[in-house]
């Protein structure tokens, strides 16, 4: 999904309240498309949208299709080219060409599958929505497409026929010592789409007027983590230096699977790292999944330049780069 945006919830919201209702998914684009497939917009019968499948190139037309779907209770394929010039209306250089899968709720889109796809959101637990254009089979796949989930790539099989809709939970970031590279890493962190929070139990670090508006936890970090819960969507990120701060966090995320392990300190801080984790019980292979020292090899000179390669690396890991 492009982001993690609430259509399907909406979709659902509007059904049971009596509305009738399509969900609109971008399907497949080519050139400079204005949004990424598996981006979403929800249409209701008396012509409300919520959501997007084009930055407002298209929207007019498919609210125009999605209503006669609606009323003939049947799924339309829709395509379209975007002009050069409506595409730079919208910030892009050039156009191109998206399709848009048009499916009424309860008549074409079950609504018990509907709930379920959202069930599964409201738990974090990936899912991957499947249809085949041709055949209208639609089915929800929990443990399947796992490099579509790992890429958040939405998109067709190579039958052609076959679309998968990725559901993946937001990005979640937990950042453990509320120092200066976590003071430029936590906003870079939410552009990109993570949902940081940081921990601290130190209360001159761990400030709201140094971090405003974000989740502050100024419990012990292994205390912390546990109320904030991790996943294979969770990136950690450990910045203190001080092993009883780090450590806790470090070996609870060990066991979660998270998909990023990041930990600040020279390579000889991370030889005694490595040796603390093997006399606690840790392998060798879990132990390789931490990244330390922390970030890309980019030269980095200052916190907001750590903070860069940071971020880079967790991008790097989370789409099969590195």
């Amino acid at each position: 999904m492009d982001r993690f945006d609430n259509s399907p919830e909406t979709a659902l919201n509007w059904h049971r309240q009596g509305k009738p209702t399509a969900l609109a998914t971008v399907v497949e684009t080519w050139g400079s498309a204005p949004r990424r497939v598996g981006a979403q917009l929800v249409i209701g019968g008396d012509g409300s949208i919520e959501g997007s499948v084009s930055g407002g190139c298209v929207e007019g037309a498919v609210v125009v299709e999605a209503l006669e779907a609606i009323e003939e209770g049947e799924a339309r394929l829709l395509e379209f080219g975007v002009s050069d010039e409506d595409a730079f209306a919208v910030g892009l250089a050039c156009g191109g060409t998206i399709r848009v899968l048009v499916e009424p709720v309860g008549k074409v889109l079950p609504e018990l599958m509907l709930r379920e796809l959202v069930d599964a959101r409201a738990r974090r637990e990936p899912i991957a929505y499947e249809v085949n254009i041709e055949t209208g089979h639609r089915d929800l796949r929990r443990n399947a497409y796992p490099d579509r989930l790992r890429m958040d790539r939405s998109g067709f099989e190579e039958d052609g026929q076959t679309f998968v809709a990725v559901h993946n939970p937001p990005l979640k970031l937990i950042v453990v010592g509320a120092v200066h590279i976590a003071q430029a890493l936590v906003p870079m962190a939410r552009i990109a789409g993570y949902d940081p929070a940081i921990i601290d139990p130190r209360d001159a670090f761990a400030s709201s007027a140094r971090f405003p508006g974000e989740t502050i936890l100024t419990d012990w970090p292994d205390e912390a983590v546990a109320k904030l819960g991790m996943d294979a969507r969770t990136a950690v990120v450990l910045l203190t230096h001080d092993p009883k701060l780090d450590d806790p966090a470090l070996e609870a995320a060990l066991r979660a699977g998270v998909f990023y392990i990041g930990a600040l300190g020279s390579t000889r801080t991370h030889a005694k790292r490595v040796a603390r984790l093997k006399d606690a019980g840790f392998t060798d292979a879990q132990i390789s999944q931490i990244h330390g020292p922390i970030g890309l090899d980019i030269g980095a000179a200052d916190p907001s330049e750590i903070a860069v390669s940071i971020l880079a690396q967790m991008t790097a890991v989370l789409r099969g780069k590195a």
